[in-house]
C-alpha cells in the first residue's frame, strides 16, 4: 500500500469512527481529497485506492490536469472549493460537477448563464464566512437567507447547501454549529465543512461533505 493510499485508509476509518461517536449513518459523510497543487502521478493511488471525489482550487489548474485523469477514470466527481472569478465561469461549469464557493451576485449571474448555455448543472454551495474575516470570501451569515433567496429566485439556482472555512486561529465548532444552525433555518441538507486539522469536529455537527487534503497527500514544500 502507497503512502496515499495508507493515509487514504485512515482518513475514512477516523470519519466512520466520527460518525459512530455522534450517532451518524456510517457514509453519511463525503470525503472530498482536496489535490490542488498535486500532479497527476500523485494523485493515481488514491484514485486506486478507491477515491472519487477530489476538490481543486483553481480553474486553470484543473483544467491542465484533470482531462487526463478523467479519461483514465470514468467515475470522478470534480468539487471546486476555492474562490471562483465570473470570467472563468464557463470553464467552471463545463469542468466541475459540485462547486463550494457561490459568495456574491456577480457569480450567481455569471454561473446562471452558463448553466443555460451548457445545459450542465453542477452542484452549487453558497460560502458563508462565519468569522467575518475582511480577507475571506464568503457571504455574511445574516445576509445567507437574503442571497440564498435571491440565487433561487432571481437566478433560477438550486442551492444544496452551505460551506465555511473557519478562522485558522479559533476553534472551529462554533463556526461549524453556526453553518449547520443557518443550512437548518434555510432547508439545505448538505454543508461543506472541515479540513484535515479538524474534520472529524465538522462530522460531529454534521458535515456532508469534508475536504482533507494534507492528510491524505502530504505537504507540498512549494506551491505550483
Amino acid at each position: 500500500m502507497t503512502d496515499t493510499a495508507s493515509r487514504l485508509a485512515d482518513i475514512r476509518h477516523r470519519i466512520v469512527r466520527a460518525e459512530r461517536t455522534a450517532g451518524r449513518p456510517t457514509g453519511s459523510t463525503h470525503l472530498v481529497a482536496v489535490s490542488k497543487t498535486f500532479f497527476a502521478p500523485d494523485i493515481r493511488p488514491a484514485i486506486v485506492a478507491g477515491q472519487r471525489l477530489f476538490g481543486e482550487n483553481r480553474v486553470q489548474e484543473a483544467k491542465a490536469k484533470w482531462p487526463e485523469l478523467r479519461a483514465e477514470t470514468d467515475d470522478i466527481e470534480l468539487h471546486l472549493i476555492g474562490p471562483l472569478q465570473s470570467n472563468k465561469a464557463r470553464e467552471a461549469v463545463e469542468l466541475f460537477d459540485v462547486i463550494h464557493t457561490v459568495d456574491r451576485e456577480k457569480i450567481a449571474a455569471a454561473l446562471a448563464e452558463e448553466m443555460a448555455r451548457l445545459a450542465k448543472h453542477p452542484k452549487l454551495f453558497v460560502q458563508v464566512n462565519t468569522g467575518l474575516e475582511p480577507q475571506k470570501a464568503g457571504i455574511d451569515p445574516r445576509e445567507a437567507a437574503a442571497f440564498v433567496g435571491l440565487c433561487r429566485d432571481k437566478y433560477g439556482l438550486a442551492i444544496c447547501g452551505l460551506m465555511c472555512i473557519p478562522p485558522a486561529e479559533e476553534a472551529p465548532g462554533p463556526h461549524f454549529a453556526l453553518l449547520a444552525q443557518t443550512a437548518r433555518d434555510l432547508g439545505l441538507a448538505e454543508l461543506s465543512m472541515g479540513m484535515s486539522a479538524d474534520f472529524e469536529t465538522a462530522v460531529g455537527f454534521g458535515a456532508t461533505h469534508v475536504r482533507v487534503g494534507s492528510a491524505i497527500f502530504g505537504h507540498r514544500d512549494a506551491p505550483v
